[in-house]
């Protein structure tokens, strides 16, 4: 999936077996297929014979896959979301073995987000959109995989502060979900309605929004 175009929905790494490659292959048609169908033109007004047609596969080889499109669907949120959670994570430890202080993981947290949304910036469309929804089959699903993100940046602020760089003042839980909110929505906005900054020019305005917040630093 790392080859997937800017558009389509996160995908998943090759495997040493090749029935199981092949697979995941097929799998992944179908969440790109998915993504893309229902950003267009909702979850209920998709059909799995959409799905199906777009993916270039046979109806049933949804069904072989996903018992079900609902299921196709979790499926694809828990995947992308679950990729974005590795990039944070990646991004923290990257900073740590370099060592970057936790504000600058925090920052490298941010850039990384950045990344994972210009690339995707449909699969995050349908993210944020599910999570306002409460009568949803994967609503459970969804908040569970939600937290897993923001606990890696919760963990990287309880650092922070035991290690005396961040305030103790800080309500932790509460920035975590704000920090990866402002992400979200900062680079939907940017993708819908200023298209002409580059990625470097918006994570530099949220870098100063975190030096100057989180850090405490003017």
């Amino acid at each position: 999936m790392e080859s997937s175009s800017a558009t389509s929905a996160p995908g998943a790494g090759s495997s040493p077996s090749g029935g199981r490659s092949r697979r995941e292959a097929t799998r992944q048609k179908l969440y790109e297929a998915a993504v893309t169908l229902i950003a267009e033109q909702g979850f209920s007004a998709t059909t799995v014979d959409e799905i199906a047609e777009r993916a270039g596969v046979a109806k049933g080889t949804v069904y072989y896959n996903f018992a079900s499109k609902s299921v196709l669907f979790e499926e694809l949120l828990r995947h992308g979301v679950g990729l974005l959670t590795a990039s944070l994570k990646e991004a923290a430890e990257d900073t740590a073995r370099a060592g970057g202080s936790k504000v600058d993981a925090l920052d490298a947290m941010i850039r990384a987000g950045l990344v994972f949304i210009d690339r995707y910036p449909a699969f995050t469309q349908l993210y944020v959109a599910e999570l306002w929804r409460t009568n949803r089959a994967w609503q459970a699903t969804l908040m569970v995989v939600r937290q897993q993100a923001v606990a890696v940046v919760e963990g990287v602020l309880r650092e922070g502060v035991a290690g005396g760089e961040l305030s103790e003042e800080i309500d932790i839980p509460l920035t975590a979900a704000a920090l990866v909110g402002m992400v979200l929505v900062a680079a939907l906005d940017w993708k819908s309605f200023q298209p002409e900054r580059s990625l470097d020019d918006v994570h530099a305005a949220l870098s100063r929004l975190l030096q100057g917040r989180v850090s405490g630093r003017p």
